[in-house]
């Protein structure tokens, strides 16, 4: 059985080592595939990389009946400040590609669709209790959580015109060893902080990523992503992924400290931070899919080090 999956980065590669073990076969279709990325978190040879864009449908058609892939799980697109830096590009390729990424399943008879959506589409502006669930209003205001909201309402529509398999996950923000090419600033800055750490320098690190966030550990959200590929369809097909917490930056930098003591760190003047004050209900995981988190951020933190420190030693 073979599963495409759109975008060779963070959460694409953390699904794919959960589905290698199991035997699964994996395509990833990307149009800068990094190789050395891929075999590094897989083993070397362990995926087939297909050069392609989400805008170019043939292109996509083409890769899922090569393959006769009968899964496909949509992660590519442009994240965060990427999409406010060209909200035209990124309508291009977030809700232009999702359209391809719909059709080709149409197209092809692929059974089953996981988008990976954000928990960017939730209206924040609007009240909120304790805990935001998956009935929570969506549409945020920029460009990202907008475009997103789009994606999910588009692939909705596809879905119950043409009867295939949806399901959607929604994750907090996600952070692990990675490349951070389409955009994730706050992984980017779990990343700085790690290798400032370790390498005895001082981290840099924007105004705006001091904001109190809710975060999920990337082996969690790889975890989640095969639950929504392998279980039976579920009666709930929307899942919030998350820690279930919302953390201070004061202690994402005390869990980094406690792993590399000579942490130095400082704050970039700019745009102030907006943090997170509710955190994610991820009971409909739990119930559904059979997911809850494994790492907490320490933990999740000593598994990044490792990782770090074994990427390193293999380009030594």
């Amino acid at each position: 059985m073979t599963v495409l999956v759109t975008g060779a980065g963070l959460i694409g590669t953390s699904f794919a080592r959960e589905a290698v073990a199991r035997g699964e076969k994996i395509v990833f279709f990307d149009p800068e595939p990094r190789a050395d990325f891929v075999d590094f978190k897989l083993g070397s040879g362990r995926a087939t990389l297909v050069r392609g864009d989400v805008r170019d449908l043939p292109a996509l058609i083409a890769a899922v009946r090569e393959h006769e892939a009968h899964t496909i799980v949509h992660t590519a697109g442009l994240i965060g400040g990427r999409v406010e830096q060209s909200i035209n590009l990124a309508f291009d390729i977030n809700l232009g590609g999702t359209r391809n990424v719909a059709e080709c399943v149409r197209l092809c008879g692929v059974k089953r669709l996981v988008h990976i959506s954000t928990f960017g589409v939730y209206d924040t502006r609007r009240a909120t209790g304790a805990s935001i669930d998956e009935t929570f209003p969506r549409g945020a205001g920029r460009g990202y959580g907008n475009l997103k909201a789009a994606k999910e309402l588009l692939l909705e529509a596809y879905a119950n015109a043409h009867g295939f398999e949806l399901l959607m996950l929604r994750p907090a923000n996600v952070f692990g060893f990675g490349h951070f090419w389409a955009g994730s600033s706050g992984g980017a800055k779990m990343q700085a902080l790690l290798e400032a750490g370790l390498d005895g320098v001082k981290a840099r690190i924007t105004s705006a990523e001091t904001m109190a966030n809710e975060y999920v550990y990337a082996r969690d959200m790889g975890r989640a992503v095969d639950f929504a590929v392998t279980v039976p369809l579920p009666e709930r097909t929307i899942f919030n992924i998350g820690n279930g917490y919302v953390t201070p930056f004061a202690d994402v930098v005390a869990s980094v400290a406690r792993l590399l003591p000579g942490l130095d760190y400082e704050v970039l003047p700019g745009q102030a931070p907006k943090s997170k004050h509710a955190h994610l209900d991820i009971s409909a995981a739990r119930e559904h899919l059979g997911w809850s988190p494994a790492f907490d951020m320490d933990a999740g933190f000593a598994d990044y080090l490792a990782e770090i420190r074994a990427a390193r030693a293999s380009r030594a």
